[in-house]
Order: structure tokens, then C-alpha cells, then sequence
């Protein structure tokens, strides 16, 4: 029977791993004694990014965990392929998968080259679909299989397209991808969810591409995004598919109350983030 308090023994497959949210979500299923397979390009220090798949295999293992450090270029579907058969044969199989790699270019059109938006949609939207292909015949025989995206809810207003158009479409493509698969998937019992922060999460990519250390002092850390997935993984997924999540909100569900162990700097009012719609409203004391 499954676990409904551990991840212990489970076997999650996360792209964009070595760093961020990605790797905040492994770490919290380490601490159960789950396997990690850590998904990622960066094989060698970058000089602006800490972390490789290296480092993050390290930290996983001294949580708890058991790590297989795989490079993985998510648009390219040979590494894709050989790296989820990998997982798989490594581990006996895959329960959890997290689309997490992700790119970014907050760009009106005139100003958004090409190559960058084929970057975005390689990586956001394609990518997400093809990792999610290849890892439903393993899902289709795990206790408790679920597909986790990191994208928005589908909040289709103006004010989300106009500012960054490319970057919006890649986003929501993950998202299009949640409200298929959930539909496509719910029979064979594998559930798939989406996860967004309401705020911004103290990352690299918040550091070195929306805001410096100012956004990250006004930021919540990653790992309120990674006790929601966690929570979310220990619900029976043939009960819990095709929800588009905000992470207080979720955890606020699960009888969470105190918000403030995941702020980065108290005190500090919390910056929010792209995508949350107006009529999703904080839980009671959330953002005090």
C-alpha cells in the first residue's frame, strides 16, 4: 500500500535538478529516503550559476537520498529518452516526474530574437511534453504516479501576454500541457498537477534576470515550493489530478499557518509573482 506520510523508496525524475526549486524539490523527498534523478545540463561550474548535477547529487545523497546525476538536455529527445530508461532502470522504475527546467526572456516582440524564442518553447513547452511522453510507460506501472509541471494557472488575461508575449506562450504551454495530460492520463490513474509560487522565489534566475539581491530580499525561498510538491506527492493521485496550484494556498490546505519560516528576509514586504490571478486570494496571514 502506498506511504501516504514518506516518499521513502520512491523514485523522482526532475529536470533543471542542480540548482533552485528543482533541487529544493529533491532534497525534500532525500529527507524521506526517496531516489533522486537529477536531470540537468550543467556538468561543470557555470560562473554565474551555483550548482551542477555533480553538487546537487552530493547534497541529495547527505539528506538522505539516493542520487543519479544524469546530463540531460531537454530538448534533445535522444538524452531525454536514454536518461528517463536510465532512471528507470536504475531505481526499477519511476513514480514522480517534475518538469522544472525552464528559460526566460522577459522581452516585448520587437525585441525578442528568434533563437531565444525557439529556446523558450524547446525547453518550456516542448520540452515538458517530451519528458512527460517518455516517462508515462514507467508512470503507468508506479503505486502512486505523479507528473508535476512548474507553470501557471491558465489565466488568460491580457496582462500576461502583452509585456513578455514569447515568454507567456512557452509558460502556458506547460500549463496547456497539465489540463491535456490530466484528461489523457486520469484513466491509467497518473496524476498531473501544476505548481506556481505567489511569489517571487529567491533563484538565479530572480537574482541575475529580474531583480538582483533586492528581489531575492523581497522573495520567499525555495523551499515553500518544495513542501508543496512533497504534500501534493503524498496524495493518492487517482484523487488529486489536473489542479493548477498556488503554493501557500496548497499548504494552507495541508493545515500549514506559519508562512514566515520561508521568507528570505522578515520584515521585508514580499514581491509577487507573474501569472497569479486576481481572484486567487493569499491564505489568512500568508503575506503578514
Amino acid at each position: 500500500m502506498t506511504d501516504l506520510n514518506s516518499l521513502a523508496g520512491k523514485t523522482l525524475f526532475i529536470t533543471g535538478a542542480s540548482r533552485g526549486i528543482g533541487l529544493a524539490i529533491g532534497l525534500r523527498a532525500a529527507r524521506d529516503g526517496a531516489n533522486v534523478a537529477i536531470a540537468a545540463k550543467t556538468e561543470t561550474p557555470h560562473p554565474k550559476l551555483e550548482g551542477t548535477i555533480h553538487t546537487a547529487a552530493a547534497a541529495i545523497e547527505a539528506a538522505g537520498g539516493r542520487a543519479l546525476p544524469l546530463l540531460v538536455d531537454v530538448r534533445d529527445e535522444a538524452s531525454v529518452a536514454a536518461a528517463i530508461a536510465r532512471t528507470a532502470e536504475t531505481f526499477g522504475g519511476i513514480d514522480i516526474v517534475v518538469n522544472n527546467a525552464s528559460a526566460i526572456s522577459l522581452t516585448r516582440t520587437p525585441q525578442t530574437e528568434m533563437k531565444r524564442f525557439d529556446l523558450m518553447h524547446q525547453i518550456n513547452t516542448r520540452g515538458t511534453y517530451m519528458v512527460s511522453k517518455y516517462a508515462i510507460p514507467y508512470l503507468e506501472k508506479a503505486e502512486n504516479p505523479h507528473i508535476l509541471m512548474l507553470s501557471p494557472p491558465l489565466d488568460m488575461a491580457e496582462k500576461w501576454f502583452a509585456p513578455h508575449l514569447a515568454y507567456t506562450m512557452a509558460k502556458f504551454g506547460m500549463s496547456l500541457s497539465v489540463l491535456g495530460l490530466a484528461g489523457e492520463l486520469r484513466r491509467q490513474g497518473i496524476a498531473v498537477n501544476a505548481l506556481w509560487p505567489r511569489t517571487t522565489i529567491a533563484t538565479a534566475a530572480v537574482r541575475n534576470l529580474l531583480g538582483g539581491e533586492a528581489l531575492i530580499q523581497a522573495s520567499r525561498k525555495p523551499e515553500i515550493m518544495a513542501d508543496a510538491a512533497h504534500a501534493l506527492f503524498l496524495q493518492p493521485s487517482r484523487e488529486v489530478t489536473g489542479r493548477f496550484l498556488i503554493d501557500d494556498s496548497f499548504l494552507a490546505e495541508q493545515g500549514v499557518t506559519d508562512f514566515t519560516q520561508y521568507r528570505v528576509t522578515p520584515g521585508i514586504p514580499l514581491a509577487p509573482d507573474f501569472f497569479v490571478p486576481d481572484a486567487n486570494t493569499p491564505p489568512s496571514g500568508a503575506l503578514a
